[in-house]
């Protein structure tokens, strides 16, 4: 695979401008078709994050990750003694959690499909009714959610990312559904269109239009390479304020098979994984306060928050005409 040769961080030198996501080789990226093996796994991960401008601000922590065939669900709910789907659980596993596409998107764009109100239940069907609002037929298919659970009974994930199979378990599409602190949703669709030559690469940047943090603005691109999981994980998410690059995320991991006995050590290796993650998010916060880095309140561009979900009523309702 070719190095991400666009991702330049404009005039900046800072050494934290020369990061680059590593490049693992990916083999094969369709799913593996022997039925023997389950194919939801775990990913113990490294999650990096470096800010270049207006002040340079690094961290990097290891969590792990769940990937969960959503076939598998009733499966899982089985076998794993710590994990339970739609019941709780040290680990449990609620469909409502996800994708909340059940009404349509708050303050939606003219480029956005129409979503029309839904009551489907089903996580794996909203993705595919997703999908067919995008153009994407995934009948028969499959879909590998890496994310995390309810742990304890507290979610958060800023970032779940839906991998797509068709019926011959080749990657046709990808969905990174970001939330914010606010608890407000939104997905960004990443097509067939978007595939690198390498199959199973996602890459695209758009408008970001969503309040994910006080120290970015909501009008910078987000710029996403996401790589179908296979022994390593390996995906990159970058901020653009015009052609700079002002911040990235990286997130890379190794595969780990999903038994009870891996899941009670990552248990105690991280414990209470969720609450870490949104205790941490506002520590590092606090630390860019530290720094003096600008910020910006939620309520001042309220109409460019544009196609999310669970909005707060903090957002002003929006007239169509605002969001032209």
């Amino acid at each position: 695979m070719k190095a991400r040769n666009h991702l330049q961080a404009g005039s900046h030198n800072s050494s934290f401008s020369r990061i680059r996501l590593p490049v693992w080789p990916v083999p094969c990226v369709n799913l593996p078709v022997d039925h023997n093996r389950m194919i939801s796994s775990l990913y113990e991960c490294q999650v990096m994050h470096a800010r270049f401008a207006p002040r340079t601000h690094r961290f990097l922590y290891r969590i792990f990750l769940f990937a969960i065939d959503l076939d598998e669900l009733a499966l899982l709910h089985r076998q794993l003694p710590l994990f339970s789907v739609g019941r709780a659980n040290l680990y449990s596993f609620r469909e409502s959690d996800f994708l909340p596409i059940g009404n349509p998107p708050h303050n939606r764009s003219q480029s956005s499909s129409e979503n029309r109100k839904s009551e489907i239940v089903n996580l794996k069907s909203r993705i595919a009714a997703y999908l067919a609002t995008q153009g994407v037929d995934l009948t028969n298919g499959r879909v590998v959610l890496v994310a995390l659970p309810r742990v304890a009974g507290y979610l958060f994930n800023p970032v779940s990312f839906y991998f797509c199979y068709d019926r011959t378990g080749a990657p046709v599409a990808a969905l990174a559904e970001v939330t914010n602190t606010f608890k407000e949703v939104k997905p960004y669709f990443l097509g067939p269109d978007t595939q690198a030559a390498a199959r199973g690469e996602f890459r695209i940047r758009v408008p970001k239009h969503f309040y994910v943090s006080p120290y970015s603005d909501v009008d910078v691109a987000f710029d996403f390479a996401l790589r179908a999981p296979g022994d390593r994980l390996s995906i990159q998410i970058d901020d653009y304020a015009g052609s700079t690059r002002t911040l990235t995320s990286t997130l890379t991991g190794t595969r780990r098979e999903l038994t009870g006995a891996r899941l009670a050590w990552f248990t105690v290796k991280y414990p209470l994984i969720t609450l870490r993650v949104i205790a941490l998010i506002h520590w590092q916060a606090l630390r860019l306060w530290f720094k003096r880095v600008p910020w910006f309140a939620k309520g001042a561009r309220a109409a460019d928050q544009r196609d999310l979900y669970r909005p707060r009523a903090s957002l002003a309702p929006i007239q169509p005409s605002d969001a032209a």
